[in-house]
């Protein structure tokens, strides 16, 4: 039986590289990308920044020191998800076998293309050709017998490379290479392969598979198979149906101010309302969750009937908050809708809620003809001391986790 393969895509810098193509002034210089203007932290740095020590997470102030002329931009999560958008419509003419696993990242199956394609390689530089064509951008590509492998593969040719990964000189990549470079790896997995002295993927063979899966579970054992080139998980789709929609943001640390934690719990309860409306869904049980310094608390709240009504969801975020010392100060605030249902298409004309539903239809449908915040509460007005929407992890281009 032939082996599978599969297609890892790694847009290269991808914030830092969108901000470089759309203003050529920064062009060759060294960039970094923040939360808006007033953001300390780098979301994302161009190459020309990353040459000088720059790194993702790494406070502003620090990469200026060591990278005086550092650019600093402000992160515009609508064009970055534009651009994502129409790289992966592009990718969807290649194969229907495909995983979008982030905002620029993208695993895709060619197994059963292969007797259109007959060559791997001509597929590869077509994925780079339609790309930089479309879109002014690079990418680099890593190309395996497995999905791990495929990820693992686009990170050794940086910027702009490609790599094949196969089975004859797949431990010429692997052997030597840190553990904590494979895909999952975090620090706590990392120590304690460590402490049983795996270092680099060939030290794996050194240790049975039960402990890392009696330790860790499937993702243990998925890193064992990892190291030793033998992981066959195939492409996850994502799920028709998500057991929860949710929206979080993060304050200033030890933030105390009311007013603005009940902003902030507004312009969740908005997008968490809209995304379900967006969506079809509504539901009838939500959780709040509040980070204070001691850690997470959080509250269920179950309600007599399904909302997706931003008023309602606001409400619930307010009477939790309430509960609180005012001095106690807050870190990070979330409200999730828990199991949400479709909506029910035939409405209830006795409900006090109808003409209110019909009024949010409305005001989401202005929105989305002349942009998201057309018409918002005006407590909601923009503030320049706000930081913008970010990107989740779990973005796609459609469907219920299309959402910034």
């Amino acid at each position: 039986m032939n082996d599978r393969i599969f297609i890892h895509v790694d847009m290269n810098a991808f914030f830092a590289a969108i901000e470089q193509r759309d203003f050529p002034k920064l062009s060759g210089m060294p960039v970094a990308v923040t939360n808006g203007k007033h953001g300390s932290c780098i979301i994302t740095s161009s190459y020309e920044a990353r040459a000088f020590g720059v790194k993702t997470g790494m406070k502003l102030s620090e990469g200026k020191k060591i990278c005086p002329r550092l650019i600093q931009r402000a992160s515009r999560p609508n064009i970055y998800t534009e651009v994502s958008t129409n790289i992966m419509n592009i990718l969807q003419t290649i194969t229907p076998d495909i995983q979008i696993y982030s905002v620029d990242e993208a695993f895709l199956e060619v197994t059963n293309c292969m007797r259109i394609y007959k060559n791997i390689e001509k597929i590869v530089y077509k994925i780079k050709d339609l790309i930089y064509s479309s879109e002014n951008l690079k990418c680099s590509i890593g190309v395996s017998y497995s999905k791990s492998l495929a990820k693992f593969a686009s990170k050794f040719d940086k910027p702009n490379g490609i790599t094949f990964i196969t089975r004859k000189n797949c431990h010429q990549y692997l052997d030597n290479a840190p553990v904590d470079k494979l895909c999952g790896v975090s620090k706590g997995i990392s120590s304690f392969l460590n402490m049983h002295g795996v270092y680099k993927c060939s030290d794996m063979k050194k240790i049975p598979i039960s402990i890392l899966s009696n330790r860790f579970g499937n993702i243990g054992k998925k890193i064992w198979l990892m190291a030793n080139g033998n992981d066959f998980e195939g492409l996850t789709l994502d799920p028709v149906h998500p057991k929860s929609l949710g929206h979080g943001k993060v304050l200033m640390p030890n933030t105390k101010n009311r007013y603005l934690i009940k902003k902030t719990f507004l312009k969740m309860a908005v997008k968490l309302s809209r995304r379900l409306r967006n969506s079809s869904y509504e539901s009838n049980k939500f959780m709040v969750n509040i980070k204070i310094k001691a850690g997470w608390v959080q509250k269920k709240i179950k309600l007599a009937q399904p909302t997706c009504d931003q008023s309602i969801i606001y409400n619930i975020c307010k009477l939790y908050l309430d509960m609180f010392d005012k001095n106690i100060g807050i870190y990070q605030v979330q409200v999730t809708a828990i199991n949400p249902t479709y909506k029910n298409i035939q409405a209830d004309l006795f409900s006090k809620g109808v003409r209110h539903n019909d009024f949010l239809s409305t005001v989401d449908n202005i929105n989305r003809r002349f942009g998201q915040d057309t018409i918002r509460p005006a407590r909601l007005k923009p503030d320049p001391y706000d930081s913008p929407d970010v990107i989740a992890p779990a973005w796609r281009p459609d469907g219920h986790r299309k959402s910034v």
